[in-house]
């Protein structure tokens, strides 16, 4: 082998090699600390772009998943409330039939009466006060609302008002109705029992809306599971295979330094030469 002292290609071809263990180590360790292969584009840009897409689906999944929130603590307000409505109108109606009692005297009367509207009073009250974020189902004031199904917002829930308020197509009995005489007792009953039933109907229809509204809330929730999965499974660093490469890399870098210093120290031989 000749040696120089002008040129020193050892010296050269082991700063090469140590030059490339110290790019792999510095790959290999942001790895390790960042936990990614594919942190951003120049680590692989095909795979970076398609990680970025489905973290795109990940940010409006996130809209998705507010909006069925929204739509299942809207949903559950009203049920909740007709519920309550259903449980004060078969109170009306014991007061209306307690009142068709022809033998009742006009202070017993009276008191039913006065019970009569309290309840009537507190059904009025219910379906104006059933509101959640500014929504209301129950007063006629939301016919119906749509909430978004999908990350591209081309599909669509709908949730359908039910208007109870009295007077109205559900509940028939007016809020002057009252139980004072046998006829007019006679008359809340008949509103009573129609408006029983219309209720019961319109409370099945919130309550199929509302299961189906927690239906596709979980699988939104299973999607956004599968696609945070996915994207790991795609841009994630295998850490146990990576920590080993780290510690070879380390011993290669070690032993380059000192391959680099003996290809050094090589030309110094020649000085021997003239003692």
């Amino acid at each position: 082998m000749t040696i120089s002292v002008r040129s020193n290609n050892p010296a050269l071809v082991a700063l090469q090699n140590l030059n490339t263990t110290k790019d792999n180590l510095a790959t290999v360790e942001n790895r390790v600390s960042s936990g990614l292969s594919v942190a951003q584009a120049k680590d692989g840009g095909a795979t970076w772009a398609v990680a970025q897409g489905q973290r795109s689906d990940l940010k409006a999944l996130s809209a998705v998943k507010m909006s069925l929130d929204r739509a299942q603590s809207i949903a559950d307000v009203a049920v909740a409330a007709g519920t309550a409505v259903s449980n004060l109108l078969l109170e009306l109606k014991d007061k209306a039939l307690a009142a068709t009692d022809t033998t009742l005297d006009a202070s017993a009367r009276s008191s039913l009466n006065v019970d009569f509207k309290t309840l009537l009073n507190q059904v009025a009250r219910v379906v104006q006060d059933s509101t959640f974020d500014g929504a209301n189902l129950l007063d006629g004031s939301s016919p119906s609302l749509r909430f978004m199904a999908n990350a591209d917002a081309s599909s669509f829930l709908t949730l359908t008002g039910q208007n109870l308020s009295l007077g109205g197509a559900i509940i028939t009995l007016a809020s002057t109705d009252s139980v004072s005489t046998v006829t007019q007792a006679s008359t809340s009953l008949v509103a009573l029992t129609t408006s029983i039933a219309n209720l019961s109907q319109a409370l099945g229809g919130l309550g199929s809306q509302s299961s189906q509204v927690t239906a596709h809330n979980a699988f939104v929730s299973r999607l956004d599971d599968a696609i945070t999965a996915g994207i790991g499974n795609i841009v994630d660093a295998d850490l146990s295979k990576e920590s080993a490469r780290l510690q070879a890399l380390q011993v290669q870098q070690q032993l380059g330094t000192q391959a680099l210093s003996i290809a050094n120290q090589a030309p110094s031989i020649i000085l021997s030469l003239f003692k």
